[in-house]
């Protein structure tokens, strides 16, 4: 069904597309988040790096078109050919939490090379005014554009300890008038945040399995492993002991996958099964650092476990 995989990976959407390896170069567009500057919030999400989880995109006021040259040498450097094309990814910090004139004149200069496919806009929920909405919409007539939403979990209680900033309503109100406007929606969740245990995790893939609008589920799914990254709150409540965590082993993640993907609608496409971390800020768990072992965990397990994707939705 999805090529070697048992899940409906992004890997096999894009190449059923556009015939070949897809990459997403990591993008900067210089704008903050509401959930630092006080106008929410102060601080961001305590697991949120210094960098606005986006370590890996380029650096704050760079020249987009310098960008896109350095996150393109970085993805040539690591597969030694040219790919089907790339997704301009605007990864770091609330990429809607700007002017929409600015915006749009630095998306469509992303958006311009004929090898990059779509665009992807990492914000917020309460991010999305109509002026941002309208100027999404119009791009999306150029080419595929997704927003992605970072709504981690589902309980109101860890949601505010985390310092998320938003209620469920916003998520589900920010979800509607996107899909409205004829954007892709990909939402990401996190596993092992403080006070959630393994059924708590599952409360919010439950939830999310179940939430449509317009008879349609969300379009994507990423889903991350809680990093305590050196210099964030978490790290600080980590070390004395009141991050209330659940340290998962990497049996333990492989397992939480196979049982998230079991209830996965199959239609749901997978970006992530795990996230990335710098190593120089990856306090634990250490195991995390290793992507291509904790990958090639979960691929064993869901064959040990004869895991498909969707296999345990039940549509109530």
């Amino acid at each position: 069904m999805w090529g070697d995989k048992r899940y409906h990976s992004l890997d096999h959407e894009l190449k059923s597309i556009y015939g070949g390896k897809v990459y997403r170069l990591s993008l900067s567009s210089f704008c903050g988040c509401p959930n630092r500057d006080g106008s929410i919030g102060r601080g961001g999400c305590i697991f949120c790096s210094a960098g606005g989880s986006g370590d890996f995109a380029g650096k704050p006021f760079e020249d987009i078109d310098v960008q896109m040259g350095k996150a393109r040498e970085l993805v040539a450097s690591k597969l030694g050919r040219k790919p089907a094309g790339y997704i301009a990814y605007f990864q770091s910090f609330s990429n809607t939490y700007g002017d929409p004139e600015r915006l749009k004149e630095l998306f469509l200069r992303a958006m311009e090379p004929e090898d990059v496919l779509i665009l992807s806009v990492a914000t917020r929920p309460d991010c999305l005014p109509d002026e941002i909405l309208d100027m999404l919409s119009e791009l999306a007539r150029i080419k595929p554009v997704w927003v992605e939403l970072g709504l981690q979990t589902v309980d109101e209680k860890v949601a505010e300890f985390i310092n998320r900033g938003y209620k469920l309503p916003v998520f589900e109100e920010g979800v509607r008038r996107l899909k409205e406007a004829g954007i892709g929606v990909v939402v990401h969740v996190i596993a092992g945040l403080p006070f959630e245990d393994q059924e708590a995790t599952l409360r919010t893939i439950r939830y999310l399995a179940g939430f449509e609008t317009g008879g349609r589920h969300i379009d994507g799914i990423k889903i991350h492993l809680l990093h305590v990254l050196e210099g964030t709150e978490l790290c600080r409540l980590y070390r004395e002991g009141r991050a209330h965590i659940k340290e998962y082993t990497l049996p333990e993640y492989a397992d939480l996958i196979a049982d998230i993907l079991e209830i996965l609608p199959a239609d749901i496409v997978v970006h992530r099964l795990t996230g990335d971390a710098p190593k120089r800020l990856l306090v634990a768990p250490l195991w995390s650092g290793d992507k291509k072992r904790v990958l090639n965990t979960i691929t064993r397990r869901l064959s040990e476990r004869n895991v498909i994707q969707g296999s345990g939705y039940s549509k109530v």
